[in-house]
């Protein structure tokens, strides 16, 4: 079992993140007509105003709170936030937010596999990467209960460092993080393996959404009236030709 921790929280974590990188790259590079999530709203707009609405809200603030979690470390905020109390506060956000995701990513499963005009229309890799999600989702859903019951902030202080370990391409002491509960385990393999997916389905249009953030800090367009030439003798102003 050290072999295999060793392997799948010191290996397996470096493997997810180089497929993610350069598969992206290469699937902009070579297929950029597939960089969409093949949108079906008009087959059937009203469960995907709702669902796609709730699943979106819910997991940009999951990605972000887990993102910002994990990586800040602990000298950062250790003086104005005790570790435990910052576990609650995760626990308490990840609760709302991942229960509004799970609503919203159960009713666009629902509508992919039982609408039959979105079922024709969909490829398997969709089905398959929703119901992926949907499993990641449920696993993180049940952690929640367990970090309640260890909520002096221990358990995220081991995930904070092994996550920030990894970024940093530290060594990882995988004996004390796979003496963590199976939930969690589980959670952090297949979290990884949805990087090592996202180049080969659908989810990789999410980096056109943080691109779209580029849009913000661009210059304005300036646009240039054309100058019209007006006949010798006609006295009417340019811009009323």
């Amino acid at each position: 079992m050290s072999t295999l921790h060793g392997f799948l929280f010191g290996v397996y974590p470096y493997i997810c993140l180089t497929v993610f990188l350069v598969g992206s790259l290469l699937r902009f590079d070579r297929d950029q007509y597939t960089w969409k999530s093949d949108s079906s709203q008009l087959l059937s707009p009203g469960l995907l105003r709702w669902g796609s609405n709730l699943f979106h809200i819910g997991i940009l603030f999951l990605f972000f709170g887990h993102l910002f979690g994990l990586l800040t470390p602990h000298w950062f905020y250790g003086h104005f936030i005790e570790a435990d109390i910052k576990q609650k506060l995760a626990i308490y956000s990840g609760g709302v937010f991942g229960v509004l995701c799970f609503i919203g990513l159960s009713m666009l499963i629902y509508r992919r596999i039982f609408n039959p005009r979105v079922r024709l229309t969909s490829h398997r890799t969709d089905i398959a990467i929703l119901i992926i999600l949907w499993f990641q989702l449920s696993i993180g859903l049940i952690t929640l209960p367990i970090s309640w019951a260890h909520s002096d902030g221990s358990m995220m202080l081991v995930l904070a460092d092994w996550a920030q370990r990894i970024l940093t391409l530290r060594h990882v002491d995988v004996e004390v993080l796979a003496g963590m509960p199976w939930p969690f385990l589980f959670h952090i393999v297949l979290g990884m393996t949805i990087f090592l997916l996202i180049p080969f389905s659908r989810l990789v249009h999410v980096w056109s959404g943080f691109g779209s953030i580029v849009y913000v800090f661009r210059p304005y367009q300036v646009v240039r009236a054309r100058r019209l030439n007006v006949p010798a003798g006609n006295n009417t102003p340019p811009s009323q030709v």
